[in-house]
């Protein structure tokens, strides 16, 4: 997977200030959703907001960094289970961690519901590193006899759209990692 920022080297000083709004943008976008400003996250990371800025020019700037780089971590993780021993846990496993890492992450949520802003992008390298990583791990699981083998990578991450919506509502009743379980027992070998 190659690098989907545009980032040029940073001084020491500074690559620590980005990382700490980033961090804190995370923490922030999770809890608070798109609703969050820059002067709020320059605030909580205790920067002045021309420091935010002179990383992040726009709020859709720090945003796409925050979820960027949250996607790339679930694409690095299902490429590292692509060669796991036993294939249908490490399928079911990736999935239902993707589903219950980012419907806890508000402003992931947001986005879904919204349908707009910097997700992975039919076409873009990450959209195409996502579509091969969900592929090899569906295709070592369908081979395994533990997946159904009517359903596409595009089926896969369609059901994982699902189950974010689905995901969010649950751990409102308390309910978290039942729906993404649910939908996991769907997708079984026998369950067509």
């Amino acid at each position: 997977m190659g690098d989907h920022s545009s980032a040029r080297p940073l001084r020491a000083d500074a690559r620590r200030n980005r990382e700490r709004v980033l961090q804190i943008a995370q923490e922030a976008l999770a809890a608070d959703g798109l609703t969050i400003s820059l002067d709020e996250i320059a605030r909580r990371a205790g920067f002045g907001v021309g420091t935010v800025h002179r990383h992040f020019p726009t709020e859709e700037a720090l945003l796409e960094a925050v979820l960027l780089g949250r996607a790339e971590r679930f694409v690095a993780d299902a490429r590292a289970l692509a060669t796991a021993e036993d294939a249908g846990r490490a399928f079911f496993g990736w999935f239902r961690r993707v589903a219950e890492q980012a419907a806890a992450h508000q402003a992931l949520c947001d986005l879904l519901d919204g349908g707009a802003g910097p997700a992975p992008r039919p076409g873009s390298a990450l959209e195409a590193d996502l579509a091969d990583a969900v592929g090899r791990l569906l295709a070592r699981a369908q081979r395994a006899g533990a997946v159904r083998r009517d359903l596409s990578a595009d089926d896969v991450r369609d059901l994982l759209r699902g189950a974010l919506a689905a995901e969010r509502h649950a751990r409102g009743r308390g309910a978290a990692g039942r729906m993404a379980a649910v939908m996991c027992d769907g997708m079984r070998a026998g369950a067509d």
